[in-house]
């Protein structure tokens, strides 16, 4: 590979060509059946393709006088590869549109998995826009290199081989001068990679940052038009606009060279094919037929040579593409496995936990020693940014503790808490965490199976039975984040699918700010009625403190 990369003068990147070759090789065995019949159609079109150059020729040698034969069955034969060139690209369409939309559709699947998956540190590295951006256009890349570029090049080179050797039947030294723009496409290729390459990631980053601040406007419009923001938040997106056009320019500038150069070369070869040709009928050398064989056959040499030299900019597309969508998956995987379910109550004890998010920073957690009792009822309070939610995401196993340890118990038995033991909580999050969709929809986010009587019970207990109200009831639509509904009445839904989970510990990450008192006592009151969870509240309410057995206090 340290050849490869000095001959095609390629960048050192993060990746080894040898490690991007090896994960496109495991991505290409989830899309064998697409790539194989893609393959299979293109190897029959080349034989149709090149049968039909001898059609043509037979044809009009026999319309001549040159061959003997009916020109009828001739014409025929002419029809019938036509009709069989016709079938296979009917069904090359159909193998690209539908295997094609299953199989971009089965790695962004894959992909999404690997990220929900992996271990979360708390800070995202990268803009959502950007993922989103790596997950539509990077994954349409490397399927489409992978299903369509790499099975269409193999029938490219037996094309370009076939041509070769029928052109070398009639005459082999025109065939040897054709093929001469070759070593042309080598010596452009070494230096047109690695500058392409450079400049197809900047257009790619370019591209990312571009939907990161559209996203980024259209979520946050409310607040962009309560500060009249308007200008600045166009003037933004043009800002990042005008990085990627500039980055389209430099990339086309230097594509439309290159290409220049390449079609030249194949030019001046089709000129000096149609000079050979036309000087060997002048002398009776060759007939018209033969002629118009020569001329077809070149264009079959030519056409695969050209679609080789296109290949250049499709590797250099898809190993970016690659790149992106590897760095995706750097982050470690967390633990793997079934869920561990330990009977309850449960209760979660912490021993001298410390937490820093970044190296240099102050510990947002130091030495946090508690024991949330089971069935028990707790408060954490503190100043904003004291730590108490980091707390919550070290009990839920999202972050792991630098220092210390955290366990949950029952009378039975204790365990160090892991990803696996999640399956124990409920986790309500600060604000609107409602998804778009029906409320149903979002309700049985909490359990797949609940029957509509159960999910009845759950609306009662957190007093939200006005969704019975609404026109359509639990099957009403909202939108993104729950739009449609007030704050407090999405808050009380995301309790509703938290009680449908039905775990040992309950985390309300102030959860219900946006009720009116009395809404939250009757709320709380209902909760904690039946005293068979362990439920803490991260909360500056005093009306949720006084229904706690105790506090703990973060500073």
């Amino acid at each position: 590979m340290t050849i490869l990369r000095k001959l095609f003068h390629t960048p050192t990147t993060r990746y080894s060509i040898s490690e991007i070759l090896r994960w496109l090789g495991r991505i290409w065995k989830y899309n064998r059946l697409q790539a194989t019949l893609n393959a299979v159609i293109g190897i029959l079109g080349v034989a149709v393709s090149l049968t039909q150059v001898w059609a043509v020729k037979h044809a009009i040698d026999v319309a001549a006088g040159a061959e003997k034969g009916s020109i009828y069955t001739a014409v025929a034969i002419m029809g019938l590869l036509i009709l069989a060139d016709f079938a296979l690209n009917i069904s090359g369409i159909w193998v690209r549109n539908l295997l094609g939309i299953k199989a971009q559709n089965r790695m962004q699947q894959m992909m999404l998995d690997r990220i929900l998956r992996s271990e979360w540190h708390g800070k995202e590295s990268r803009h959502s826009g950007d993922v989103l951006n790596r997950l539509e256009a990077d994954v349409s890349n490397v399927v489409s290199f992978l299903t369509e570029t790499i099975p269409s090049s193999i029938s490219v080179l037996l094309m370009f081989i076939g041509a070769f050797t029928y052109l070398a039947s009639m005459d082999w030294r025109l065939a040897l001068v054709i093929t001469f723009m070759i070593p042309l496409f080598v010596l452009v290729s070494k230096t047109y990679v690695g500058k392409m390459r450079l400049l197809t990631r900047k257009v790619r980053d370019s591209d990312s940052k571009v939907q990161s601040v559209l996203q980024e406007t259209v979520q946050h419009r409310v607040l962009l038009k309560t500060l009249e923001g308007y200008d600045e938040a166009v003037g933004r997106l043009e800002n990042t606009q005008s990085e990627l056009r500039r980055n389209v320019v430099k990339r086309t500038v230097f594509s439309v060279f290159s290409n220049l150069v390449l079609n030249f070369g194949f030019a001046m070869g089709y000129l000096i094919a149609f000079l050979w040709a036309a000087v060997q009928m002048s002398l009776s050398m060759l007939t018209f037929g033969g002629m118009t064989a020569f001329l077809q056959l070149v264009n079959r040499i030519q056409g695969p040579a050209r679609s080789l030299t296109k290949l250049v900019p499709a590797f250099v597309s898809v190993f970016t593409a690659a790149e992106r969508l590897m760095e995706l998956e750097e982050e470690p995987m967390e633990e793997q496995g079934e869920p561990v379910l330990l009977d309850g109550p449960c209760g979660v004890r912490m021993q001298d936990v410390s937490y820093t998010y970044m190296d240099g920073e102050d510990k947002v957690l130091n030495r946090v020693t508690f024991d949330f009792k089971p069935g028990s009822c707790t408060a954490i309070l503190g100043e904003t940014g004291s730590g108490k939610t980091t707390l919550v995401r070290i009990m839920l196993a999202l972050l792991s503790p630098q220092e210390g340890r955290v366990e949950i118990y029952n009378s039975l038995q204790k365990v160090l808490m892991t990803p696996l033991l999640r399956a124990n909580f409920v986790y309500v999050p600060q604000g609107n965490t409602l998804m778009s969709g029906t409320i149903r929809d979002n309700l049985k986010m909490g359990r797949q199976n609940a029957t509509d009587e159960e999910i009845r019970q759950a609306l009662m207990l957190c007093c939200a039975d006005f969704v019975y109200d609404l026109p359509d009831g639990i099957d009403t639509f909202c939108s993104e984040q729950g739009g449609g509904l007030s704050e407090g009445q999405a808050q009380r839904i995301c309790i509703a699918r938290a009680l449908l989970r039905n775990r040992s510990v309950m985390l309300f990450d102030e959860a219900t700010s946006a009720l009116d008192t009395e809404t939250e006592k009757r709320l709380l009151s209902n909760i904690l009625a039946r005293r068979d969870k362990t439920i803490i509240f991260i909360t500056h309410r005093l009306a949720v403190v006084d229904y706690c057995d105790c506090c703990l206090k973060i500073s």
